[in-house]
């Protein structure tokens, strides 16, 4: 049972690599650039450099392989190839997205994995985790709830470089919600509202988060809103700028910005991430008005992405008779949110 970690030598995918050794696995380590063969060397690990131009060339490499953890953003660009792949090549997929178009994409090709006899899960990390486990812990509080709102928020923790790349792309799609069942595009900051994530109350707007997309699969609930804090005067910027954003679109305006990150952008450092905290929050309410909270902390988002995407990975490489797409909490189940580092337990009121 072969294991593949592509984009093992970017800064999640180092993390993922790390996790998976301390859970005594040895996988393969793939990349686009040849330095993933010098971290390979460095940790004793065999390694393959590929890019994702064509989808035969992908599944040849992925020939043998049990499970690929795709750790290589933007997801935009590398999902769709590597998905394919892994159909033809009859290999799992898990990835650490927080696209929904990502999400849309592995649901389209649900049947084709099916037929395979390979699960497709992506978001196996921080993106969507935690709040997928919590949405479907609140879903079976109320089992008659309508509306989901959730929320997450963290202190101290920056994004990595690739998170960065993915965020500043995705400024130019706007927002996001579900409305009665379907996906609706919004601005961004569409909404605001006060959330106590648990260090106090503070404001918050509306984010095109995976769980707009995941949680309807995951629960069934038809309204979906998912925040993120930003002070009322940031919500105001965000709005204002909105137009600006859409230039993003454009390709020589977007490698601009990218270029940019790739020059400029310092994550956070092994002492600094040990430092930070994620908070998660969400709220349940049904047709009568009645609502149920429920919140938790974990470990920063980096972290818990890597004990994520191996938790899975484990998982897919055992028994478990599964096939086609899934979301996290449909895969293992909601107490995987139990697994995660630093899990804080669910505080309901």
């Amino acid at each position: 049972m072969q294991f593949m970690i592509y984009g093992a030598n970017g800064y999640t995918g180092r993390l993922v690599v790390n996790e998976a050794i301390q859970k005594g696995l040895n996988p393969i380590l793939a990349g686009r650039s040849e330095s993933v063969k010098a971290f390979a060397n460095e940790k004793g690990l065999q390694s393959k450099v590929f890019d994702l131009s064509n989808v035969d060339e992908i599944a040849e490499h992925l020939n043998g392989i049990s499970v690929m953890a795709n750790c290589a953003g933007p997801f935009s660009q590398t999902a769709k190839p590597m998905m394919e792949a892994c159909i033809q090549s009859q290999t799992h997929y898990v990835d650490i997205t927080g696209e929904i178009a990502v999400y849309e994409l592995g649901h389209s090709l649900s049947e084709a994995a099916q037929s395979a006899g390979i699960v497709i899960c992506p978001g196996v990390g921080f993106d969507v985790i935690p709040t997928d486990c919590l949405a479907v812990h609140l879903k079976d509080k109320m089992p008659d709830a309508t509306h989901l709102t959730l929320g997450f928020a963290s202190q101290g923790s920056k994004a990595s470089k690739g998170t960065a790349k993915t965020a500043a792309e995705g400024m130019s799609q706007g927002g996001k919600v579900r409305k009665d069942g379907e996906m609706k595009q919004v601005p961004l900051a569409y909404k605001e509202r006060e959330i106590d994530y648990g260090f106090g109350t503070i404001n918050a707007i509306t984010i095109p988060w995976g769980d707009v997309y995941t949680a309807y699969h995951s629960t069934g609930i038809p309204n979906i809103e998912v925040y993120y804090p930003a002070s009322p005067k940031g919500a105001e910027s965000l709005r204002k700028r909105q137009k600006y954003m859409k230039l993003m679109k454009f390709n020589f305006v977007k490698n601009i910005v990218l270029n940019r990150i790739e020059k400029t952008w310092v994550p956070n450092t092994d002492e600094e991430r040990a430092k930070t905290k994620s908070f998660i929050w969400g709220e349940v309410r049904n047709e009568s008005g009645d609502a149920i909270q429920g919140r938790f902390t974990t470990v920063n988002g980096y972290d818990l992405t890597a004990s994520g995407t191996i938790e899975a990975s484990q998982y897919l490489l055992g028994d478990h008779r599964q096939s086609g797409y899934f979301t996290p909490s449909k895969l293992i189940g909601k107490e995987l949110v139990e697994k995660m580092p630093g899990f804080s337990g669910i505080e309901y009121n």
